[in-house]
């Protein structure tokens, strides 16, 4: 019988150093291999070009390299880029590749389908099917990297979790793969470039500040009254208002890191003065900044961009209470790539 052969992106640097010893070949041997599952991305162990023959063909026998493949690409009127990026077990996620004059930033997933139930988004209606391994999330890294070099004529500059699934539900595997986008070994990015956005999960938000991470910490808030975040996002019943709070005040003790909240303003649902009010009070116990999101419909018309008077009023109730605010246009509608739309329509 076939034994199944081990992802070799699963093995450590030590690991793979381990596997040559003992097959009486020299530990360095491992450091070329991890050098080139890493830094080279390499596809195949064909694409090894500085390891002998049979060192390739042993490899072959005993690992594979599950590697993502982008399946389709579209591209949208304003340049932002959609990948329907296909798993070695056939699964699909997307990606986005968002750019602006001076930058371009990748949206990548961490789960395929989503763990959370928030009523107004697209991922949120496909169940979670599985977590994301390190090695997927990094590919669809290295997938934008090119795309932002070759459409765009310069290296990613940033990336945020704000693709599909919720970061904290897959909290290992997604430090992991940070840990090697920003290794020097990996894609040496800076931590500063990098956005883990949540719905909130108390008990990983303080898991992540004990573990004195250096990425930017947005919060998916949308609303600071705990009555309409749980109509809108059921999960806050379990991890409520309060219990989130006392995390971030928890986080800013540790980290120091300002948090971003990400917020949409919806008719009828949170576009009221005393909306507005409550979001003040929740931005002051931690040194903040709130992105009004414009909302993108999801089919059904159960949720609606609120009026631009009600989000001006926002932008003065904040300002006025000295909390930086920024009203963010979505991009990628036209292609369904827009924040809360990844669904794999394809």
């Amino acid at each position: 019988m076939e034994t199944k052969k081990k992802d070799i992106r699963a093995l450590t640097k030590e690991q793979l150093r381990n596997f040559f010893v003992e097959r009486g070949d020299k530990a360095f041997r491992g450091n070329q291999v991890y050098e080139w599952l890493w830094q080279k991305s390499a596809h195949t162990f064909d694409a090894m070009t500085n390891v002998s023959k049979e060192t390739r063909q042993m490899l072959e026998e005993h690992f594979v390299i599950n590697h993502i493949r982008v399946d389709q690409m579209q591209r949208s009127s304003d340049g932002t880029i959609k990948n329907a990026v296909r798993l070695h077990d056939g699964l699909i996620v997307e990606s986005v590749l968002i750019p602006t004059e001076t930058r371009t930033t990748a949206c990548v997933s961490s789960q395929v389908g989503c763990s959370l139930d928030c009523r107004f988004c697209a991922t949120a209606r496909m169940k979670r099917m599985r977590n994301l391994n390190p090695d997927e999330i990094y590919d669809q890294v290295v997938a934008i990297d090119n795309e932002s070099r070759l459409y765009f004529d310069r290296p990613l500059s940033n990336i945020v979790f704000m693709g599909m699934g919720e970061p904290l539900m897959n909290y290992n595997n997604v430090l992991k793969a940070i840990d090697m986008i920003t290794s020097p070994e990996g894609l040496g990015m800076s931590p500063k470039r990098i956005t883990v956005s949540t719905s909130g999960v108390p008990k990983m938000i303080k898991k992540m500040a004990d573990e004195e991470v250096k990425f930017g910490l947005a919060v998916s808030l949308h609303s600071a009254i705990d009555e309409v975040r749980t109509s809108i996002m059921p999960f806050n019943a379990t991890f409520s208002l309060a219990d989130l709070r006392e995390a971030l005040e928890y986080w800013y003790s540790k980290t120091k890191s300002r948090i971003t909240y990400e917020y949409v303003v919806w008719e009828g649902i949170n576009d009221t003065q005393e909306a507005a009010d409550a979001l003040v009070k929740f931005c002051r116990f931690a040194p903040s900044k709130v992105n009004l999101i414009e909302y993108n419909p999801i089919d059904d018309g159960e949720f609606q961009q609120a009026s631009s008077t009600a989000v001006d009023m926002y932008q003065r109730t904040l300002e006025k209470n000295g909390i930086t605010v920024t009203v963010r246009r979505s991009r990628g509608k036209d292609i369904d790539a827009a924040c809360g739309q990844l669904a794999n329509k394809t």
